[in-house]
């Protein structure tokens, strides 16, 4: 079996024909800032919004973040990494950008992790300082799982502000607002603009140490292919300490005039559909998980005003799919992408949209399948491009960068994705290596068990794992909502969709809900621990 070249997508995708792309191939975040400042001006009321009463003009956001950047270095050395540990705020993205303008590394923490997860994310980056509010630790009920951080020093924002003295004031009044790129040190587009946490799944969670150019590419990779423009307002739940939420969610609509509303959970299901209707939002970037909830939480005049909805980070189903459609009349535009790769790869556009598939690749992306023993058609995704991270830090050596290498080579990046190409160049994930059972001798994929209990119960929410199984090598066992699911409706079910018996999971257990990663992403981790308890 031989390797399938797909070449690279130099072209830009049909669909586009929004904003220009633009051009950032000498830029880092802060100078990008400073360029969209220029060409939108300062004085734009209502271009940012949060849960704070203010709104934030783009004169506002380079005033935020050239102070906060300030702040920062009171406190850390050039070079230094720190944590920041902040809620969907606009003060969070002014953090990351302002620590980055001034040669530190934003490191992104998620406070859904737990104590062990944020302390082994300190260990994985050599955190010493974090950054973060007891305004928002108090809400998220997170005080005690920070106390129990060790080895780092916590600075919250609100004694940070006090320390702002005259003299800076003075710098930034009478200076740095005016010569922005004179204010801040000259920075290299190759260097760490900041350090996303995988999910862990597969033992300790790694960093993943993306560029200024490899965001600012992804950036431009994205407007060439979907055609937003400043008429839209995008409204973003996702969390920034995760690559959808920060690039799509966040950098895309600051260096592009769009506007945006910031929202501190996406799990609050019922407010958010209110909140999207009376900011009339024309742009939603959700999980499907979050979506399934959003829609069945609505009424069909909620979404309105939405023009756009793109669903990334899991597979989306077909039930979420058809309710999308069938309730408000959306097509949802199902995207893929990894944090390694900034994170988007390929999207559906209005103009170029197949159902089922995750849409075509970015331009510029090249990539190879490299067939995998046991899996009749696709293979695993490798790829490279300007939007590729840096490399890892790993737990087992902390600091220390890690460049991407794969089997294809040096500068290339394993998915660990199983995709298959049609003729027209819309890929389709059929499934995470990781997420293949090995039943009797033969590969069942768990996301074709998970789209037979979807068939079956739409309403319901479904995953599945394996166990090991003495006589059938592993066993399937699906978790459901769906408390009347029986083995004989989805064995029923499988034969209709003409999917083997063997994809029909051995055992059912019924959950009253699937436990979440903080990206809305089922956490099958904690489900496989599950399993083996089965």
């Amino acid at each position: 079996m031989r390797d399938t070249f797909l070449g690279s997508n130099l072209a830009p995708v049909s669909g586009g024909g929004g904003l220009a792309p633009p051009a950032y191939t000498d830029d880092t975040l802060f100078s990008a800032l400073v360029k969209a400042v220029r060409r939108f001006g300062r004085h734009t009321p209502g271009q940012w919004e949060d849960m704070k009463p203010a709104t934030y003009g783009y004169g506002d956001l380079l005033k935020m973040t050239l102070a906060l950047g300030r702040l920062v270095c009171k406190i850390t050395e050039p070079g230094e990494h720190v944590g920041l540990l902040m809620p969907n705020m606009a003060v969070t993205a002014g953090l990351l950008i302002g620590a980055s303008a001034f040669g530190r590394v934003p490191c992104m923490l998620n406070y859904t992790a737990g104590a062990e997860g944020m302390q082994n994310a300190c260990h994985t980056a050599r955190i010493r300082v974090v950054v973060t509010s007891r305004e928002f630790l108090a809400k998220a009920n997170l005080v005690e799982e920070v106390g129990h951080l060790r080895g780092v020093e916590l600075y919250y924002l609100e004694d940070m502000r006090a320390t702002f003295s005259l003299a800076d004031k003075l710098w930034l009044m009478g200076f740095a607002l005016w010569a922005p790129l004179l204010a801040v040190p000259r920075s290299d587009p190759e260097a760490p603009a900041v350090v996303l946490f995988t999910s862990g799944s597969e033992g300790k969670a790694k960093g993943v140490v993306l560029s200024h150019r490899a965001l600012l590419a992804n950036v431009g990779q994205i407007l060439e292919i979907l055609p937003l423009t400043p008429a839209d307002k995008i409204f973003n739940c996702l969390p920034i300490f995760h690559s959808f939420g920060l690039t799509a969610g966040v950098l895309v609509p600051l260096f592009c005039g769009i506007k945006l509303f910031l929202y501190v959970s996406p799990l609050h299901y019922k407010v958010i559909p209110q909140l999207i209707h009376d900011k009339a939002c024309t742009t939603l970037f959700a999980t499907g998980t979050f979506l399934n909830h959003y829609a069945r939480h609505s009424t069909p005049g909620d979404f309105r005003s939405l023009v756009y909805v793109v669903a990334g980070a899991e597979k989306l189903a077909g039930p979420v799919r058809d309710l999308w459609a069938d309730k408000f009349g959306i097509t949802i535009l199902e995207g893929y992408g990894t944090t390694e790769t900034a994170p988007v790869l390929a999207v559906n556009t209005p103009a170029a949209c197949r159902q089922g598939s995750v849409g075509r690749l970015l331009p510029r992306v090249e990539a190879r399948l490299k067939p995998v023993p046991g899996i009749g058609r696709g293979g695993e995704l490798h790829v490279r491009g300007p939007n590729l991270m840096s490399g890892y830090y790993r737990y087992e050596a902390p600091g220390v960068l890690e460049p991407p290498a794969s089997a294809v080579g040096a500068g290339w990046y394993g998915t660990g994705d199983v995709v298959d190409l049609d003729a027209e160049g819309y890929l389709s994930v059929i499934g995470r290596l990781r997420r293949f059972a090995k039943v009797a001798g033969e590969m069942v994929s768990l996301e074709m068990v998970e789209d037979i209990a979807r068939a079956v119960s739409a309403e319901g929410m479904h995953a599945a794992t394996c166990a090991s199984d003495l006589q059938r090598g592993e066993t399937i066992i699906l978790f459901t909502t769906d408390s009347d699911l029986t083995r004989e409706q989805l064995a029923a079910a499988a034969h209709g969709m003409g999917y083997p018996e063997i994809a029909v999971p051995r055992r059912i257990r019924v959950v009253d809900n699937l436990p979440l990663l903080g990206s809305g992403k089922v956490d099958y981790a904690k489900l496989n621990l599950l399993g083996t308890q089965a």
